[in-house]
């Protein structure tokens, strides 16, 4: 299997396990069975909300759906994905540390096997300027053993890619995150693209943060694709940012060669989730609204490409 991926790709993102069942319903630690099973139900309601987007006119073969093994096969998730034809995704980092390791430990590819994924994913907090070294060393020896375990058996390593400032990265301007994102997460995704490569990491799809010049989502795909992995493809993530942000984004990012969609999650169906946990909107109307944000963003990233080619 050659490395990258060929075609669009929209994939619906809900396989939060600590942060989700903290934020959405106050549960620290390990949930009971019954708490597990409301989790799993709720991650139910946003998968209900992928299939109405089929309903509705979203292509199976390049929407897609990344959930958990935790709280997903509980409901058998996994398996009705793949059932209707959708793209599936599955995390094989361990939820909620800011350090990269095997969500089953040795383990980890006899639970890849079990699912059989589209696409493997994890995500890596990844700083070039982190003061620890040594964390991003140890980082960078299990990606690339896990790297090599998919493409030694043709599967495909999706790559989300976060690049936490430093303390002194932000001092430097002036502690305004927004400064940050614009000014200098874009050439330290780069470098930290560059260096994951330089490792032996191959990557066929990037999954990245937004970026608000065109020119810096331009760059970002010329590394993905340096040394002749012309292939590889890049989708954009959500960060939970409000429509007006995430359109910005995909505006930027839709006409550029290399880009093929995005994997977005809470600012599709954040909103919708917690209405239908505290009761007030239905179990079918938040899934009909979680519908009508993911295929609007579908639109807007459509529409830009559209536009950039006329």
């Amino acid at each position: 299997m050659k490395l990258g991926y060929d075609g669009k790709l929209f994939i619906l993102a809900f396989d939060h396990r600590g942060s989700f069942q903290k934020k959405w319903f106050g549960i620290g630690g390990q949930p009971t069975p019954e708490q597990a099973q409301r989790i799993s139900d709720a991650k139910h309601v946003i998968f209900e909300g992928l299939l109405a987007a089929l309903d509705k006119g979203a292509e199976a073969g390049i929407a897609g759906a990344l959930i958990d093994e935790q709280f997903g096969a509980l409901t058998n998730i996994p398996a009705e994905a793949k059932q209707r034809g959708l793209k599936l995704a599955m995390p094989a980092e361990k939820s909620g540390q800011n350090e990269f390791d095997f969500e089953y430990g040795e383990q980890f590819g006899e639970h890849i096997e079990r699912f059989d994924p589209d696409f493997c994913k994890v995500l890596v907090r990844y700083n070039p300027e982190d003061p620890d070294a040594d964390m991003n060393k140890r980082q960078l020896e299990r990606l690339k053993r896990l790297s090599d375990w998919l493409h030694e058996r043709d599967r495909k390593f999706l790559f989300e890619l976060l690049v936490p400032a430093t303390d002194r990265q932000l001092e430097s301007v002036g502690g305004d995150s927004d400064r940050f994102d614009a000014e200098l997460r874009p050439g330290l995704m780069r470098q930290a693209i560059e260096e994951i490569q330089a490792a032996g990491i191959e990557v066929d799809v990037w999954k990245i943060e937004g970026v608000d010049e065109r020119s810096d989502a331009e760059m970002l795909a010329r590394q993905t694709r340096a040394g002749g992995r012309d292939r590889v493809v890049c989708v954009l993530l959500g960060r939970g940012a409000d429509d007006e942000k995430v359109d910005h984004w995909l505006r930027q990012a839709a006409p550029v060669d290399g880009f093929v969609g995005f994997a977005i999650g809470r600012s599709i169906w954040g909103d919708e989730l917690k209405g239908f946990i505290d009761g007030s909107i239905e179990r079918e109307a938040a899934s009909a609204r979680i519908a009508d944000n993911y295929l609007r963003f579908i639109s807007v990233y459509q529409e830009a490409e559209k536009a950039a080619v006329a």
